[in-house]
């Protein structure tokens, strides 16, 4: 008698063996652990969800061995736990109710509505009585004027240079998993704009934002910016310079110090830049904890240190898993022969 396996594997099958279709349940059983063992985040390079690798490498024809006894009740008990449990996966995978499209709704009308209030205040209500020093303070900071005797504010030069380490690590923490699966809205021009605009350009996309992120696929980890992104050196690099200047101000006597809130009421330039760091620290600990959410990595602490401005993100980039690791993980476990 001519085995299982050595039909399915040699070309020239006896012809006196007769073809049967496979029972409806094993295809059934299929989908369903394609389904479950699918990971929302990553995909394998040929576009498929990391997971689906276990049951396609097992061939086997069961229309060419007798059922064992009994098999016929685990059949029909089998297909009724599907059938049973196929609508919940499909109610719960399905982008939400209505509940939560009612929640995603009023939380961007909010948002929105409190950008469209800042945005007011700012063209309109914040203090503007020292526009030429405004535009002198900027030729300053962008070397656009030579050595002429003044001396800069510290805390002043410590806050320009720190706004311009914000987009970096709001970059770090929206790219990839702050990325919108339904919606067509990129998040890249948005962080290139908050280069210049701070959170002032960032409110939007986060109005629009839709989650959850689509797949990653696993050569994307590698290529830029992505590589730039998650790597150890450049988050290493965000921390040390962040803390040299949180410290430089620190280290600013009190003379400077008042002189900067002096400025602050009185400088539009330097009070909408105090408002854009504020904004930008209190929307950094939501985001940290997508990240960290959408890179399972549980940690207590994490959420507390990410209050501290500035530090407490760049530090949590520093030690977060990375999603190479991440993506090596899920792809053994995938491997494993499932029972």
């Amino acid at each position: 008698m001519v085995s299982p396996s050595l039909v399915l594997t040699s070309g020239h099958a006896p012809r006196h063996l007769p073809f049967r279709k496979p029972p409806r349940l094993d295809v059934a059983r299929i989908a369903a652990i394609s389904r479950t063992n699918a990971h929302p985040l990553f995909t394998s390079r040929y576009g498929s969800p990391l997971g689906r690798r276990g049951w396609a490498q097992v061939c086997r024809d069961s229309s060419l061995q007798d059922p064992p006894p009994g098999v016929d009740a685990a059949e029909e008990q089998d297909k009724e736990e599907i059938k049973n449990r196929l609508p919940k996966a499909q109610i719960g995978g399905g982008g939400g109710g209505g509940g939560e499209q009612l929640s995603d709704w009023s939380t961007s009308v909010l948002l929105f509505g409190i950008y469209a209030g800042l945005m007011y205040y700012v063209f309109q209500l914040a203090p503007n009585q020292t526009p030429y020093r405004d535009t002198y303070f900027l030729q300053k900071l962008l070397y656009l004027k030579g050595d002429d005797g003044f001396r800069m504010n510290d805390v002043l030069v410590s806050l320009w240079y720190i706004m311009g380490i914000w987009p970096l690590v709001y970059s770090m923490l929206l790219l990839p998993t702050a990325r919108s699966s339904n919606s067509k809205i990129p998040v890249w021009p948005f962080l290139v704009l908050s280069c210049f605009g701070g959170a002032y350009a960032l409110i939007p996309y986060f109005v629009l934002w839709k989650p959850p992120p689509p797949a990653i696929d696993e050569d994307e980890i590698g290529q830029w910016p992505l590589k730039f992104l998650e790597s150890k050196l450049t988050a290493g690099v965000t921390f040390a310079v962040g803390l040299g200047l949180i410290i430089y101000a620190a280290k600013a006597g009190g003379a400077d110090w008042q002189e900067f809130f002096q400025y602050a009421r009185e400088s539009k330039f330097i009070h909408v830049t105090s408002i854009d760091f504020t904004l930008l620290s209190a929307f950094s600990p939501f985001w940290v904890y997508n990240d960290m959410t959408a890179r399972r990595w549980k940690s207590g602490w994490v959420l507390p240190l990410a209050l501290i401005p500035l530090l407490g993100p760049a530090l949590y980039l520093l030690m977060r898993p990375s999603l190479s690791s991440l993506l090596g993980a899920t792809s053994s476990s995938s491997d494993k022969p499932q029972n």
